[in-house]
């Protein structure tokens, strides 16, 4: 069925019913022209817009609940690498048809994140066409703990949260990768609360989406570089299990994207207190390289030798 005004009408009812009354700061939510909202005084108001696309950010084949966690996860985990709360959430979907269970199912996913995270969803959008998932959020943050991209200075230690590859390799091993992969790709966990320890105490901060070495490429001055020691990146043991192989594995978890940790570079005295705050919340802290003076980025095994960095693709440091 086509979305026509009627339609229309009739899924933004669901939806405003789904999403329950709001909160107290929230003047005029779903329903009308705009949404109006209170901000918390004293807090600045942080923004983030992301989309996914079928084909290229998720397979046709994931449930409607598996993408409305993911549209949304991908959107928190942006806020929490600028060490923001998340308040209030905008949903532009452009469907192909008016299908209501597939929308339950859409809210379902969306909806338990939001819930869990303190997230109102207070309007949004429906469109007719190919598949598409807008989600535009609006958090807080203490205007002297914004976290940034800048300010990583050489000699800083790179650190990063949780595990690294799952994602990509479940997008590699398809239909013969396991439910703890299939998990991390389709339900990533983004790292609120993280986020709010790490800000005001690394020099930079940056959520993995595009990949550790992309992103990294993110927070290194210019001019600089940084060493990596492949042997102390994080790994599940489900992604050990499946890629023994370390030579295997490493690109899955250099390259590979989709992993939503939290990727930061700290001063080396640093690093035992943050360890310690990410402890409190259950979450591994990996001390993976260090900032160098000279340009270009070196991939070290264990045993000294070098991985170079474009035999998996990436050439952000290339002449």
């Amino acid at each position: 069925m086509p979305i026509d005004s009627r339609v229309e009408f009739d899924l933004i009812a669901r939806i405003r019913a789904r999403a329950g009354p709001g909160d107290p700061d929230l003047l005029v939510g779903i329903g009308d022209d705009a949404a109006v909202f209170l901000p918390t005084p004293g807090l600045a108001l942080v923004s983030t817009t992301d989309s996914l696309v079928a084909g290229r950010h998720f397979r046709p084949d994931w449930s409607a609940a598996d993408l409305g966690h993911l549209a949304l996860a991908a959107n928190l985990s942006d806020l929490a690498a600028m060490g923001a709360r998340s308040r209030w959430a905008l949903l532009s979907l452009t469907l192909p048809a008016a299908d209501p269970v597939w929308l339950d199912g859409f809210l379902d996913g969306f909806l338990a994140l939001a819930q869990s995270t303190r997230t109102t969803l207070i309007g949004g959008n429906l469109a007719s066409g190919p598949l598409n998932l807008g989600v535009q959020l609006i958090g807080e943050v203490e205007p002297e703990r914004i976290a940034r991209r800048g300010g990583a200075r050489e000699g800083d230690r790179i650190l990063v949260t949780g595990s690294l590859g799952d994602a990509a390799a479940a997008l590699e091993l398809s239909e013969r990768a396991g439910p703890e992969l299939e998990r991390r790709l389709r339900r990533p966990e983004p790292r609120l609360a993280a986020g709010r320890r790490l800000a005001g105490r690394v020099s930079a901060l940056i959520d993995v989406s595009d990949g550790l070495l992309a992103d990294l490429g993110h927070l290194l001055p210019p001019g600089s570089g940084a060493e990596i020691e492949l042997g102390q990146l994080p790994a599940s043991r489900a992604l050990s299990a499946a890629f023994a192989d370390p030579e295997q594995r490493w690109p899955l978890q250099l390259g590979g994207g989709n992993d939503y940790e939290l990727l930061m570079t700290a001063a080396p005295g640093q690093v035992p207190v943050l360890a310690a705050r990410m402890e409190e919340l259950g979450l591994e802290l990996s001390d993976i390289g260090t900032l160098t003076g000279r340009a270009g980025l070196r991939c070290l095994r264990p045993d000294g030798s070098v991985l170079d960095p474009a035999s998996i693709g990436w050439d952000h440091f290339a002449d």
